[in-house]
């Protein structure tokens, strides 16, 4: 019985977790390399553009519930997310034309696009917390709970609980649609093969007539989605906050890193990797050891690497270490 307790107890507080996580950081990295892979630069703005579409979608929710408007035992941000994503879209798409575009005619280095893209970071961070203002927003209603963990202690019998968010289960399943319909558009259609050939030798597709404007345009459409839908996941396992999500950037950007920059399968597959890395290094193991030892030999402190304030040093510590050593990835980066 000790042994399913702390298998149990490994599930509830290490493995879920992550797995939820994990998931948000990938939709994120996705369209971090997404950009890198196709408009050839690192976006820093994309944290808060996260945060714009979760905002847009926010606002939209209290709209629904105020109309009395709900998904029962879902959460009604659900139905919001694509109200996120038609705001987020409208914003990066304007952030283009007049921002981006006139570098891009200018045949700019990517450096000096990355220093535009912190600008705009700044901007869409202040326009954020202008509008919603800068504290904690809890959005999430209906069911908080798939199983709670007093039901699953009552089913087994065991003395530690398995409780399992609704928020989690939704992330999940959310992330294994969008990552499955994001790459059945790149390799299948017409738009993801013409995005994929843009990204492989830009000279080589403007030859063959493929239209840069319209890349450019869909990639973005792309991009503002992916980050609305991470970052509504995001703000309904935890909350929304605008400074949160500047702060996903690092994790993000890790995760994109990790699995080689400008590869989709790296950047879901970095995703994981900083979300166990981040939960289990900051995770108290004491309470998974006391049932997996002999008493003998329980461990008298936590078991805790780091607290978990350290969390994103965490990701800092994975990307510096990436970088030195393997500075291609996971995978090889720069592969649509």
């Amino acid at each position: 019985m000790d042994f399913l307790n702390g298998i149990v107890a490994l599930t509830n507080f290490v493995l879920i977790p992550a797995i939820a996580y994990g998931s948000q950081l990938a939709l994120g990295a996705l369209g971090v390399t997404l950009i890198y892979g196709i408009l050839r630069f690192s976006n820093f703005a994309h944290g808060d553009t996260m945060a714009v579409g979760t905002m847009f979608a926010v606002l939209a929710t209290w709209g629904l519930q105020a109309m009395g408007i709900s998904l029962g035992p879902l959460p009604t941000a659900l139905l919001a997310i694509p109200f996120g994503i038609l705001g987020a879209a409208a914003l990066v798409l304007l952030t283009d034309k007049y921002v981006y575009k006139f570098y891009r005619a200018q045949k700019a280095k990517p450096v000096i696009l990355v220093i535009v893209s912190m600008g705009v970071m700044f901007i869409y961070n202040g326009v954020t917390r202008i509008i919603i203002g800068p504290d904690d927003h809890r959005f999430a209603d209906g069911e908080r709970f798939v199983i709670s963990a007093r039901e699953f202690r009552d089913m087994t019998g065991l003395a530690e609980g398995l409780a399992l968010r609704t928020s989690q289960v939704i992330t999940v399943l959310t992330a294994v649609v969008v990552v499955a319909v994001l790459f059945w558009f790149l390799n299948k259609t017409r738009t993801g093969k013409s995005m994929r050939a843009f990204s492989d030798n830009e000279d080589l597709a403007l030859l063959s007539g493929i239209n840069p404007e319209r890349v450019v345009l869909v990639t973005w459409l792309i991009v503002a989605s992916l980050a609305t839908i991470a970052g509504v996941l995001y703000g309904l396992d935890k909350s929304f906050k605008a400074f949160t999500y500047f702060q996903l950037l690092l994790p993000i950007f890790a995760a994109a890193i990790v699995g080689g920059l400008g590869n989709p399968l790296g950047a879901i597959a970095g995703g994981f990797v900083i979300a166990f890395s981040e939960v289990g290094i900051t995770y108290a193991w004491k309470k998974v050891l006391v049932y997996l030892m002999p008493p003998a030999l329980e461990p008298d402190g936590l078991m805790q690497f780091l607290s978990t304030e350290y969390k994103f040093a965490v990701s800092f510590v994975i990307l510096v270490i990436v970088l030195l050593f393997r500075p291609t990835g996971l995978f090889r980066g720069k592969a649509l």
